[in-house]
């Protein structure tokens, strides 16, 4: 089913815990600035709205699906980040890059294990989780297939990243003011 228009742009911004993937997605939003662009988090949508663990065919995987199509079909930008493991994500990935109409970008923040214990000391969440927790969920180069993805080092400082997909997505200022946002 065909979702968004010409002139969306949807993101996907994908790692494991303690990538950056939270912060690098807030801000790109505050960068780009400008109203008309949804932030859609995985741990929101399944932590906080759905109280559900990640399991394979989950509720939240359906639902991340359902509100990226609306946001897109309402003619906002779309950034939909979290883990989203390929092994239970992956396809809901794949047919919502297939199916927009508008830019697709893909990319994901492949940080070390030793890296991400090292950020992981300085997020606020830390005391929620511990480094064996994180353990278990960390899945090395848990990349899509068919190269859907632009893969962003452990080395990119947050500026270079977000300067990076906003200009990779067509969002910089002089790009974002020749493209419209339309609202119904």
């Amino acid at each position: 089913m065909l979702t968004g228009s010409p002139d969306t742009i949807l993101i996907v911004i994908r790692g494991n815990s303690g990538s950056g993937k939270s912060t690098v997605a807030r801000t790109v939003r505050e960068t780009y600035g400008q109203r008309g662009m949804a932030l859609i988090g995985q741990d929101v949508v399944r932590r906080e709205i759905l109280r559900e663990h990640d399991e394979p065919d989950a509720v939240n995987i359906g639902l991340l699906d359902v509100m990226c199509r609306y946001a897109l079909d309402a003619g906002h930008h779309v950034i939909l980040e979290g883990i989203l493991a390929r092994s239970r994500y992956g396809e809901m990935l794949q047919a919502l890059f297939r199916d927009h109409r508008g830019t697709s970008r893909g990319y994901y923040l492949d940080v070390s294990w030793e890296e991400t214990l090292r950020r992981h000391q300085t997020r606020p969440q830390r005391s929620r989780f511990s480094p064996d927790d994180m353990r278990q969920w960390y899945v090395e180069r848990d990349i899509l297939p068919d190269t859907i993805e632009m893969i962003i080092d452990e080395d990119s400082t947050l500026a270079e990243t977000v300067g990076l997909i906003l200009q990779h997505a067509g969002l910089l200022a002089a790009d974002a003011a020749t493209r419209p946002c339309r609202r119904p």
